[in-house]
């Protein structure tokens, strides 16, 4: 994709995601560690979630790539990519709408579980996988593995939002946090 002018919007940039995962990342090794469905799924995830909040029309002609590569799979994969993407951009210093903050949630045994590990993943459960914008409660993506009964899709959904709000708390504070320590180095 790098270096076509061919695929260049003249009133935006072009967001351009990878998702790929090291092939020890896993228990079982895998061959190809991008290009299979899987992660072209995720990094169309991506793609769509970036495009949801990076201000790209400031940006005409251009193109914002990321990368990202999962060297451990520990469950959540997807929602730690996203977060850390975030503040990766927001570290490169390109203005978007809001922290993007996602989080995993699923339903175990009547109860909805936020932030699933890999043996909740492996459980088999519905699981939601919620990319928001936490000022404007903005949801950037919303993705839902297995079917679930209506009755419980709002305490799951209820659990995903509050743990991303916790991941905003926490994101934030980590920037004004850099911020400070890059001003103090720099003697402003």
């Amino acid at each position: 994709m790098r270096g076509s002018r061919s695929k260049a919007l003249h009133d935006r940039a072009l967001v351009n995601c990878q998702y790929s995962m090291a092939t020890f990342s896993t228990g079982e090794r895998k061959r190809r560690p991008h290009g299979d469905r899987k992660s072209s799924e995720m990094t169309l995830h991506l793609k769509q979630t970036f495009e949801a909040a990076i201000l790209t029309q400031l940006y005409p002609r251009s193109q914002i790539d990321i990368y990202v590569q999962i060297l451990q799979a520990d469950g959540g994969n997807y929602c730690a990519c996203v977060n850390a993407a975030t503040l990766a951009v927001i570290d490169a210093g390109i203005p978007m709408q809001d922290y993007v903050c996602a989080s995993s949630a699923g339903f175990v045994e009547d109860t909805a579980l936020a932030d699933l590990n890999y043996v909740e993943e492996a459980a088999g459960g519905p699981q939601v996988a919620l990319a928001l914008l936490p000022k404007s409660d903005q949801i950037a993506l919303l993705e839902m593995n297995a079917r679930l009964h209506e009755d419980h899709l709002e305490c799951v959904l209820d659990a995903a939002t509050a743990a991303c709000r916790a991941v905003h708390a926490v994101l934030d504070q980590v920037v004004r946090d850099h911020v400070r320590e890059v001003a103090t180095l720099l003697g402003e």
